[in-house]
């Protein structure tokens, strides 16, 4: 979603441009267009309304990063999950450099392995040249965040009303 909020800037929050560019981009029937449409129109009212045109997140995009943080806090106080601190462990220094390197802006773990991703995946978007060191360091970080996935969709399995 968050490529989406950036997609939806970069076409300066034009429906018109929007349809060209992203909307018929979709291989999709043609009857189902006007839906898609609208959904973007929905995304750029949420965007406008909550005050994030030039850069941040809609609430939405922000409860679903605390509801990953706070799942990711309990399983790293639970003592049963062993896989989940190993990998969680391993992660843990690339987690702490990339802290570092991001300055004042406070972040918690898992919004910060989700925009290292996020940054990691416009490079290669944009075929920027990325060393050895920082594709091992994503692929860790993919595999703590998959794992973290797939504890959150069990969580939402077994409690549909949260």
């Amino acid at each position: 979603m968050w490529y989406v909020e950036d997609l939806i800037r970069a076409n300066r929050f034009d429906s018109d441009e929007i349809g060209r560019t992203l909307v018929n981009a979709y291989d999709c029937p043609e009857d189902v267009r006007p839906s898609i449409a609208q959904w973007y129109e929905e995304l750029m009212d949420m965007m406008r309304t909550e005050g994030v045109k030039e850069k941040g997140h809609i609430q939405i995009n922000k409860i679903v990063v605390m509801q990953l943080d706070e799942l990711h806090l309990s399983l790293v106080k639970s003592p049963q999950d062993t896989l989940y601190h190993s990998v969680y462990f391993k992660t843990l220094p690339l987690i702490v450099q990339l802290r570092a390197k991001a300055g004042d802006e406070p972040q918690s773990e898992i919004e910060t392995c989700l925009t290292a991703i996020y940054g990691y995946s416009i490079l290669k978007l944009k075929e920027s040249e990325v060393t050895p060191l920082t594709v091992e360091g994503m692929k860790q970080i993919a595999t703590f965040l998959a794992m973290l996935s797939e504890r959150y969709k069990e969580y939402k399995n077994s409690n549909p009303t949260s």
